[in-house]
């Protein structure tokens, strides 16, 4: 008899090891799980993830080259310009810019379209409609200011336009500069509506070539020089335009 209690704590010790052995799972299956879970599930997701990153470089590296192509046009030229000068200036290999542009011309389409369209977007917001509202000289100001301002902070825009030669370039320039005639055309009108279309081309025309003429010395200047050249085609299209303006129609 006093051997029972014996025989029953032996039977119990099994049940006792069992709920322990359940109760607590393998520690090494825990850290497998975690070290999984910060793996990329496929080598198709490690891939999606880099993309952005080598899309951002690589737009990152085609601004770069721009940049150092439109200081090398504004220097030299556009026929003087070589791609050599142009990764110089970028701190780049040639082989590097071969990656991005085939040659020189390439490289003066991208950012010819580039500069045509923030010209564009400019000529937008020196021709609003308010401004037709305003006296001839702040009207005069409030168109000139920002394209003088675009041309001066884009000195290659000037320099493609006008020296490139390439076809799709040349092209687009003649359809902006066609525009802008437009603009000048629409202008008078509003002041003069009696004149003809084919007075209203013709003065329009002139101050076109007024300002062209004037941009040149413009750019070719800094500081208070280049303010008093912008003040001096301020005062030619105003003398020339005022006495017009007064006038019943155009003359």
């Amino acid at each position: 008899m006093p051997e029972r209690p014996q025989a029953e704590s032996a039977a119990k010790a099994p049940k006792a090891a069992k709920t322990s052995t359940t109760e607590k799972p393998p520690a090494k299956r825990t850290v497998t799980k975690r070290a999984a879970a910060k793996k990329p599930a496929t080598k198709e997701a490690a891939t999606k993830e880099a993309a952005p990153r080598r899309q951002a470089r690589g737009e990152r590296r085609i601004a770069q080259l721009l940049e150092a192509a439109a200081s090398v046009f504004c220097r030299t030229g556009y026929a003087a310009a070589s791609t050599n000068a142009i990764a110089r200036e970028a701190e780049v290999s040639p082989g590097t810019l071969y990656q991005f542009f085939p040659n020189k011309e390439a490289i003066a389409i991208h950012l010819g379209d580039e500069l045509l369209r923030r010209a564009r977007d400019m000529h937008g917001q020196a021709f609003l409609p308010e401004n037709l509202d305003k006296p001839l000289p702040e009207l005069l100001d409030a168109v000139l200011d920002p394209v003088i301002a675009f041309n001066c902070e884009n000195p290659a825009f000037w320099a493609l336009m006008h020296g490139s030669g390439i076809p799709g370039i040349t092209q687009e320039h003649e359809e902006l500069h066609s525009g802008l005639l437009e603009r000048v055309q629409d202008i008078l009108r509003a002041f003069c509506p009696d004149g003809s279309p084919e007075e209203l081309t013709r003065v329009s025309g002139m101050i076109l070539g007024i300002f062209k003429a004037a941009l040149d010395l413009i750019l070719a200047s800094e500081g208070a020089e280049r303010a008093a050249y912008v003040a001096e085609l301020k005062t030619v299209l105003l003398r020339y335009l005022e006495p017009m303006l007064a006038a019943p129609h155009l003359r």
